[in-house]
């Protein structure tokens, strides 16, 4: 059997925050389930935002801007799983992590069954104590839509109120849940 490929895009400004430490726990718990697993801290990358130029669309030959999303699109094409962790700012996912998903937008373009049929896994941290009021509702919403046009299944997700760094480390359940998720996006539900 083929090892199963899982990509973990870090879209926190802080390597080493609570989404990232999050997405450490499901990254061991993919990895253990006998994936190979590649984590990308997204804040440490340049990449552009889309520029609208549509060149995706009438030269079908994916996205022309030179940056380093170029290295993303072949580890987004064949991924099994794409594991997307975020803090919440400003009531939803960072713009680290919205500017890489802009700019799947030319792969989509140029090769749309490379991001169809994923397995998905999400991870928030957010410092309000309500899902509602952080915003973290408005980054779920939109993971939902998309993620449902890609026609990929969302697996699972691991989300909670940690506002200072360290605190996922204070909450054995949401490390476990995102080891857990780690393991589902491999071997499906538990």
């Amino acid at each position: 059997m083929l090892s199963k490929e899982i990509l973990i895009l870090n879209g926190s400004p802080r390597e080493k925050g609570n989404s990232a430490a999050l997405a450490e726990r499901v990254a061991a718990g993919a990895r253990e389930a006998g994936a190979q697993v590649r984590t990308v801290y997204l804040h440490a990358m340049d990449i552009r935002p889309c520029d609208a130029c549509d060149l995706c669309q009438e030269q079908l030959q994916g996205c022309i801007i030179q940056d380093d999303m170029q290295e993303l699109y072949p580890a987004l094409a064949s991924a099994d799983g794409i594991v997307l962790a975020s803090p919440v700012y400003w009531f939803t996912y960072s713009a680290q992590l919205k500017v890489c998903i802009d700019r799947w937008y030319g792969l989509w373009n140029s090769a749309p069954k490379a991001l169809m049929g994923k397995r998905i896994g999400i991870v928030l941290a957010y410092g309000d104590t309500d899902l509602y009021t952080s915003g973290g509702i408005n980054a779920i919403h939109t993971f939902e839509t998309m993620f449902h046009y890609l026609q990929s299944e969302i697996v699972g997700w691991v989300y909670g109120s940690l506002m200072d760094v360290g605190d996922a480390q204070k909450h054995p359940d949401l490390l476990d849940r995102a080891y857990q998720l780690g393991r589902q996006l491999v071997l499906g539900k538990r």
